[in-house]
């Protein structure tokens, strides 16, 4: 089922990924597309204090994940940064998504083959100035 989003502000991009979370169940595995500064991890800060996370969520650019503890463990990856996919074998990446914990993929496609297929699509375009944020749910 495809739920689409509109926002037209931080503020209510960050409470869409609070509702997102609220349907959301451990094991999880959320797949972000859309270009650079559209709002993919703001879109995941709102899930994750939606999870009881009070840290302030970073983008984990230069270190692909970064890991916090709430209500389940949540994972938040950036794969911007990634020459190759085989990489996450060195940070033990299917040990993460394939966990209990929710994990959220920011530039998903940059998995290659270890793209998990049972993800939840989450696409953040720009379209008549607001972002609209397409989510495919697996169910």
């Amino acid at each position: 089922m495809e739920e689409i989003f509109f926002s037209s502000s931080p503020e209510e991009t960050e409470a869409i990924g609070r509702t997102m979370a609220k349907r959301a169940k451990p094991g999880d595995i959320f797949l972000f597309e859309g270009t650079l500064g559209i709002g993919k991890s703001v879109l995941i800060r709102g899930m994750a204090k939606e999870f009881g996370i009070t840290e302030t969520l970073l983008s984990p650019t230069f270190t692909l994940v970064n890991e916090y503890e709430g209500k389940v463990k949540f994972y938040h990856f950036d794969l911007y940064r990634l020459d190759e996919p085989f990489e996450l074998y060195e940070i033990g990446f299917e040990e993460y998504v394939y966990s209990e914990g929710i994990s959220c993929i920011e530039w998903a496609s940059k998995c290659g083959d270890l793209l998990p297929d049972e993800g939840i699509k989450v696409n953040i375009t720009l379209e008549a100035e607001k972002r609209k944020i397409s989510v495919l749910w697996k169910d």
